[in-house]
């Protein structure tokens, strides 16, 4: 049945592919993606699937063969091109686990293009598990309807990244000791940008005065509250958002 406005339904069960689309094209699933499909959705032949790849777009596709353990389906109809994400990189210092799953998860759902792991002095972690990453963000993506995953960067020094950020990137530190108002500092910085948060402890006085002087850097206050680092990334992304990355906030 080819896409309409009311088709397919809300309820269609929409997965990431790790290979491009397109039309004709078909897509062997297997492993957990094949039991999400068969044994949770319940897919037959002939029923409909939202596939993206990250790559060329979001694509209608059909189940045309069903195994034990794995099904094939074939890309029909492209209904969305990958989407134009806004130009925001979120710059975030490790921390716990969970926490910084969930950080990876939100940050992909309001739209961040970027996500830089940045290792600083109280970081209570020092090592970022890509791969976990990735599988928040296609979770997110699946789950929102995002066409575009966020690009992870290499966990990075603070000292590093510093030295070798892009001229033409602003860098709003979200700074717990004071700084402009953020949606201010975004209306006077209009473009590229950046968020940088730091661990549970917070910045080093050394690591504070070392942002501050950077020639990219906007110390910005979040509110007159200190803020969790899971709670002021998201809070910040959010503000950033509504005030330069997306015009449709209502």
């Amino acid at each position: 049945m080819p896409a309409t406005p009311s088709w397919p339904p809300n309820s269609t069960p929409r997965l990431f592919v790790d290979e491009e689309l397109r039309e004709g094209a078909a897509v062997h699933l297997s492993g957990q993606q094949a039991h999400y499909l068969l044994r949770v959705m319940r897919a037959k032949a002939g029923d409909a699937v939202k596939l993206f790849d990250d790559i060329s777009g979001e694509y209608l596709a059909t189940v045309t063969a069903v195994g034990k353990r794995d099904l094939t389906l074939t890309a029909e109809a492209k209904l969305h091109e990958r989407e134009e994400a806004p130009d925001l990189w979120l710059c975030q210092a490790p921390i716990k686990k969970d926490r910084f799953g969930w950080i990876a998860e939100k940050s992909c759902e309001l739209g961040v293009s970027r996500f830089v792991p940045v290792l600083t002095a109280r970081c209570v972690v020092d090592k970022v598990k890509q791969d976990r990453l990735r599988s928040h963000f296609i979770e997110a993506a699946e789950q929102c309807e995002r066409t575009a995953l966020p690009e992870i960067a290499p966990l990075t020094k603070l000292e590093a990244m510093l030295k070798d950020w892009p001229e033409g990137r602003a860098l709003f530190f979200c700074d717990e000791r004071g700084g402009l108002d953020f949606a201010d500092a975004i209306t006077a910085n209009n473009g590229p940008a950046a968020i940088l948060i730091g661990p549970e402890g917070g910045f080093t006085d050394e690591e504070n005065a070392a942002i501050k002087a950077h020639p990219s850097a906007v110390a910005v206050s979040l509110g007159p509250r200190i803020l969790r680092a899971d709670t002021a990334a998201i809070s910040a992304t959010a503000i950033w958002m509504q005030n330069s990355g997306d015009s449709d906030w209502n």
